[in-house]
């Protein structure tokens, strides 16, 4: 009794009910009678002598036979007739000892000859099934068993011939560095043959997580697989993850690479098929608004069966079980589109009807066994040899990924449908289960750019750093944040969780770490570079005008702008009880400033000197102004803490903080007088919203199996409360509030309101001390606009939008953005940003469980920034703690284009201004690079094969022609396809 009792995994698919319910819906009974049940089903099998195949089974055995033409006894038989080019009636008797048992007229219809590409791969999680050191060796494994099966079967027929794809690059690199020379010329010479094919994703990333500029680093491999060894990568494999960004269809297009293969997990934390899905056609044409296009495939079931298809119809099994499966499968599939009903995979949800598959050609994954990670099988070949010698059609072949899509691209590329935008993931929302180190890569990501552009203008190539940091980057954005299991703390399999997050945050921090070296590093160097004197003057002569040192404020952002630079002055370059003053060394004009002192007795173990703010006016971009640091008659100010009733305000805003409520109650802008805020909403601006979720921890895969068609499933919902305004500070730079306050899930909240002076901005910083619990919870700040609908919004490498075209079935109730959020009306565009937290809800909070209700009525101005969650019961942490800070940006402005003024509003945050002390006297300012295009951004300067480039990326959902200057250079024009990237100088310009 036991064994039936304790099933292997409550709630997940079975594959004996899977099979069994294809075998009923592609059959039908046709009698009943002495308690025997009989059924046929028309398949699309033919003989090599022109029969096709009819399949008869009943529950006891029985002699089936069509009169006239075939007989055979069994359970499960096939029975053949000549292949009809139109419906053709049979009489079917069924027949026992007895005689005869019953009789039916049996229609035979005209078939399909199939030709099926058979891509044998493994999925790569880097981790889940083991931790992550051993999944890789394992793949590595794979790689020496791919080059031994391939020779097993070098004498095999063609079609039959054991291929294997490497979905992801990543192992293949490795694999190519750790294997004596013999073996890599073999592995070589296969991939030159197409016997092995290495695909282009290093890894399988949760794309949102990317910068656009990491997501093309990501692909340089491809150039040096070619370069090295010979063979091009001609296709990609995205799998696992139900979405990815618009900006890979440009991003694989600029490696050459035109098909992807996407496979769209099963796992219930999707519903594409009630947001278009069903009407997906497949293949289709993917095309980016530059023009650029990816010829796709993706999986076949209203939730994605991803890669487990061939494995489900038997191809990993046994001839016999493929042979019964098969044609079953594509039978379903040339009648209603999904071949399997509904629940088949764990998600009760609604019937999906989808129109037939229209093609002949089939692109089918097989895994070597029903399990991620799995290694090579010869079965797959072994039973393409099998087949192709017992059936002319449908024809198997044991293919590499592009095979099929050479196939497709040929014979009907012209008849595809093609769609646009962005194909947004739908499980995006597990990147708030890890907010903190997510954080940190986010930081990282907008460092390594600056860092980058200060190496290079300092004449230093840094590119193997950078692109060494992009990479730890990049593995944290990898698919696979946990294990199987991710509460348990085993040291080895799918219970390997503690052991699994703790390697994928370190690797976040040691991501950032590596970037503020880096920063740490190029910021000096440039000061160096700086402080080099002319030619033909004095070594050490210092700055100008008898100053005591200077900072050259570089503005890495594109547009010229006026911002606050913190900066350190250490007391071995100036004492610190030598006053000092700042002075614009364009204008010879004093730059008011703060100080704050770090004392050696406070701070023992830090840098002694003095932190300095100051709001630097008109800073280039890309360029630097220069502040001189001259004596003065006195201290600077000190700061006052005035009594401001919880409002503060610059020259652009006024602020008002509601202490009883929690919350800001008025942003009142000051040039538009216009309220920003919308004081009726069902949140206040920038309250704390926590809620609690009534579905328990610690059940694997519980969240995809979980419906909530209303808010039963809504525990808890509460609100920060009993705030306490601990600061209010006023310097010589701006105005600040700090209030503290309680709230659910939280040891404490601290929010930090800024304004500085001269500065047309609003900055919010969040800092909570996380509570850790394996309850189901989701923290949300809320930000309600008093404006109209959001009208634009950055994604990596595009721009989205309400009225810009999505790939059907893309998630909707959330959007994973990257920085900032544009409100636009006829007199005032409003703008939002957000460092640290990608994720966000519109308009209202849903439900994080399938098909997503809302659970409060629509506001259309209202922004939730869902800032963590931990509401996976698989693959991501199951819960998290700790200090987590969450920075934002507020700004708006009057007739301005709703992306020039996000880019602005994000430029505060990812772009800072940047200090660095120099000891000689530079030039006032000077500018490194400058766009003169509006939407263009500069991103980052940098090296390609040794020459400076600069990289751009413009944010116009038009083409556009843009004119790059570099000082010493002639003016070059660019021109930048819609929301297209491109690089000035180089090989590659």
């Amino acid at each position: 009794m036991t064994s039936r009792l304790l099933q292997r995994s409550l709630g997940s698919p079975d594959y004996d009910g899977i099979r069994q319910a294809l075998r009923n819906d592609t059959s039908t009974p046709v009698i009943s009678a002495r308690g025997l049940e009989v059924r046929v089903a028309v398949l699309p099998l033919f003989t090599h002598d022109g029969r096709q195949a009819v399949r008869v089974s009943s529950t006891q055995p029985l002699t089936h036979v069509l009169v006239g033409v075939d007989s055979a006894s069994g359970t499960d038989v096939t029975l053949l007739v000549p292949e009809v080019d139109a419906p053709r009636t049979l009489t079917l008797e069924c027949r026992d000892d007895a005689g005869v048992v019953g009789s039916a007229q049996v229609t035979v219809t005209p078939q399909r000859k199939w030709s099926v590409f058979v891509v044998h791969h493994s999925h790569l999680d880097i981790g889940y099934t083991d931790p992550q050191g051993t999944v890789l060796r394992h793949h590595l494994d794979y790689l020496d068993a791919a080059l031994r099966l391939a020779e097993e079967t070098a004498s095999w027929p063609d079609d039959a011939k054991f291929r294997w794809t490497v979905e992801s690059s990543m192992p293949a690199l490795k694999w190519l560095d750790a294997r004596p020379a013999e073996q890599v010329e073999s592995f070589a010479a296969l991939a030159r043959a197409g016997v092995i094919e290495v695909t282009a994703l290093p890894f399988q990333l949760h794309t949102e997580a990317c910068s656009t500029e990491e997501l093309y680093r990501q692909l340089r491999f491809t150039g040096q697989l070619k370069d090295r060894y010979g063979f091009a990568t001609r296709s990609a494999m995205h799998t696992d993850v139900p979405g990815a960004v618009v900006g890979l269809v440009d991003a694989l297009n600029a490696s050459g690479v035109r098909y992807l293969a996407a496979a769209h997990n099963w796992a219930g934390r999707s519903v594409p098929y009630l947001h278009g899905g069903d009407k997906l056609t497949r293949p289709f044409r993917w095309r980016a608004p530059s023009g650029n296009e990816l010829l796709v495939w993706f999986t076949d079931t209203p939730h994605g069966m991803a890669y487990m298809e061939g494995n489900t119809v038997g191809l990993t099994d046994s001839y016999e079980l493929a042979d019964d499966l098969l044609p079953r499968y594509l039978s379903a599939l040339a009648t209603r589109g999904y071949p399997y009903g509904p629940g088949t995979f764990g998600w009760q949800g609604p019937d999906a009807p989808r129109e037939p598959y229209e093609l002949d050609v089939l692109h089918l994954r097989v895994q070597g066994a029903h399990a991620d990670n799995a290694g090579p099988s010869i079965v797959p070949a072994s039973i393409a040899r099998q087949w192709n010698e017992t059936w002319a059609w449908p024809r198997l072949r044991s293919a590499v990924n592009s095979d099929f899509f050479e196939h497709v691209e040929e014979r009907y590329h012209d008849r595809l449908a093609v769609h646009e935008g962005d194909w947004t993931d739908w499980w995006a929302d597990g990147l708030g289960s890890g907010a903190r180190p997510l954080g940190y890569v986010r930081r990282a990501q907008s460092a390594l750019r600056v860092a980058e552009t200060l190496h290079t203008i300092a004449g230093t190539d840094a590119t193997a750093q950078i692109d060494e940091a992009y990479d730890k980057v990049a593995l944290f954005n990898e698919h696979t944040w946990g294990a199987a299991n991710p509460w348990e703390d085993a040291e080895e399999a799918g219970d390997s969780g503690g052991l699994q997050w703790t390697r994928k945050s370190s690797g976040a921090y040691q991501a950032q770490d590596d970037a503020s070296d880096l920063m740490h590093a190029a910021t000096r160097r440039f000061a160096a570079a700086l402080s080099e004197p002319e030619p033909g003057t004095r070594p050490g002569s210092g700055v100008e005008g008898g100053a005591l040192a200077a900072f050259a404020v570089f503005n890495p952002g594109t547009r010229a702008r006026t911002d606050v630079v913190r900066a350190f002055l250490p007391r071995d370059v100036v004492a610190m009880d030598v006053p000092i003053a700042l002075v614009d060394a364009r204008t010879g004009e004093s730059v008011p400033h703060h100080e704050e002192i770090v004392d050696p007795g406070d701070w023992p173990t830090r840098p002694i000197g003095r932190h300095i703010q100051a709001v630097v006016a008109d800073v280039p971009g890309y360029g630097y102004a220069r502040l001189d640091v001259v004596p003065a008659r006195s201290q600077a100010p000190e700061p006052v803490e005035p009594d401001t009733g919880g409002v503060i305000e610059n020259e652009f805003y006024r602020v008002a903080y509601d202490v009883r409520e929690g919350y800001i109650s008025s942003i009142f802008d000051k040039s538009a007088g216009r309220e920003l805020v919308n004081g009726d909403a069902a949140a206040g601006f920038g309250q704390y919203v926590y809620d609690r979720y009534a579905t328990a921890p610690h059940f694997n895969h519980l969240s995809g199996h979980v419906g909530a068609h209303d808010r039963t499933l809504l525990g808890d919902r509460a609100v920060a409360r009993n705030a306490t305004i601990v600061k209010a500070q006023r310097t010589e730079v701006g105005e600040k509030l700090v209030v503290e306050l309680q709230g659910k899930g939280v040891d404490w909240l601290r929010t930090t309101i800024e304004l500085h002076r001269g500065v047309p901005r609003l900055d919010l910083t969040y800092q909570l001390a996380k509570q850790g619990t394996p309850a189901k919870e989701a923290v949300f700040l809320a930000f309600p606009f008093a404006t109209g609908p959001a009208t634009g919004w950055e994604l990596t490498g595009g721009v989205g939008g309400p009225d810009v075209p999505r790939v059907p079935g893309s998630a909707e109730y959330m959007l994973p953005i990257r920085h900032w959020i544009a409100f636009e009306d006829p007199e005032l565009t409003v703008a939002w940003a957000t460092l640290e937290a990608p994720l966000v809800q519109l308009g209202t909070i849903h439900m994080p469980y399938a098909p997503f209700p809302p659970t409060l009525d629509q506001e259309d101005g209202t922004v939730y920034s869902w800032a963590l969650n931990n509401i996976w019961d698989t693959n991501f942490p199951a819960q998290q703690q700790g200090e987590t800070t969450f920075r934002y940006a507020v700004t708006s402005a009057a007739g301005v284009k709703g992306s020039r003024l996000g880019a602005a509003a994000a430029s505060g945050l990812t772009e800072p201004f940047v200090g660095a002390l120099v000891t000689d006297g530079p030039p006032a300012s000077e500018t490194y690079a400058s766009v003169d295009h509006p939407d263009v951004l500069i991103t980052s300067i940098g090296r390609v094969d040794g020459e400076q480039v600069v990289r751009l990326q413009s944010l116009a959902a038009e083409p556009v022609t843009a004119m790059v200057t570099v000082p010493g250079r002639e003016p070059v024009e660019v021109r930048l396809p819609a929301c297209g990237v491109a690089v000035v100088g180089g090989k590659r310009a």
